[in-house]
């Protein structure tokens, strides 16, 4: 007879969750039941200026049995995680505009990959999946609870992305069609990252990103190679992003993502009081730690907050 808390760690889904996971599954039946939709729904780079509105739809069903099983369940789980914090508008938003910048990464690829090579396979290769926004989901996964280690396997959190890169790389070398899916993770994992550090609006503080040093770009490396990313990582931060920083400024942020004197003490309370409320939720509904170790667990996740 299972416990409380494993049956809970199962459900209490939310409900944007469950609505999303719907959109996937719906998404493949039609593929499946009618193929003559996925011209129309796929990213097929050499009919995407007639069909622009595929640089939507295209990551909002999948093309295998596998893709929308294992797309569904990683959205439940992670949603767990990442809408309490967020908030649905900003999860939903969040999900939106990663979603739209992969498939746009994705298609400008194709076509200097077409001009660069001139083969036609780049230009009518169908590109689908939710794939790209899981691995951006991910990135949310390893900014809010970096040190938690996964159910498991044992690892923190802030390795997933890295790690699922890695191993997606990896396995591209083995497989004949990983130019449908490598190029929409690493978009994904990249465009939730640039979203989360210099865009997502913090609704407590009215600030934008997240400027901490523990969420640097060079923190998806392990620390030999940081200081070789540091360098070219601040170069694209400027040529790129000095617009962010001027807004940084002004809201209490130095350049180098460093609080300015007044702000840092403010700041790190409204995020802490956030994250406990996160993990106060969390406890209640799942119920998995035992009643004499929740504060001990509270205050190592404030920690990390």
């Amino acid at each position: 007879m299972s416990s409380p808390g494993i049956t809970s760690m199962f459900t209490n889904f939310t409900k944007l969750c469950k609505g999303l996971a719907l959109v996937l599954v719906v998404g493949h039946l039609l593929v499946q039941f009618v193929p003559a939709t996925v011209p129309y729904l796929a990213l097929i780079p050499a009919r995407t200026i007639p069909f622009g509105w595929n640089l939507i739809t295209s990551g909002y069903f999948e093309l295998s049995v596998h893709g929308v099983v294992i797309s569904t369940v990683s959205l439940l789980f992670m949603g767990k995680f990442l809408e309490p914090v967020w908030g649905s508008k900003e999860f939903l938003k969040f999900i939106f505009v990663v979603n739209f910048l992969t498939y746009l990464c994705v298609f400008v690829t194709a076509i200097a990959l077409y001009y660069i090579t001139r083969l036609e396979i780049y230009l009518y290769m169908p590109f689908a999946g939710f794939h790209g926004v899981l691995a951006g989901l991910l990135v949310g996964i390893k900014q809010i609870i970096p040190d938690q280690e996964v159910l498991l396997v044992k690892i923190k959190a802030k390795w997933l992305p890295s790690i699922t890169l890695v191993l997606s790389i990896a396995s591209s070398f083995f497989t004949l069609n990983s130019a449908a899916y490598l190029p929409t993770l690493i978009f994904g994992t990249y465009m939730g990252w640039l979203y989360l550090r210099y865009f997502q609006r913090r609704t407590e503080t009215k600030l934008r990103g997240d400027p901490s040093d523990d969420f640097a770009f060079s923190t998806f490396f392990p620390e030999l190679l940081r200081p070789i990313i540091d360098p070219i990582a601040s170069i694209f931060h400027r040529m790129l992003c000095g617009r962010s920083n001027a807004t940084s400024e002004d809201h209490g942020y130095t350049t180098s993502g460093a609080p300015l004197p007044g702000s840092d003490s403010a700041e790190a309370s409204r995020r802490r009081e956030r994250g406990a409320r996160a993990l106060e939720e969390r406890l209640a509904t799942e119920r998995l730690v035992p009643p004499r170790n929740k504060e001990e667990l509270q205050s190592d996740a404030l920690d990390s907050v």
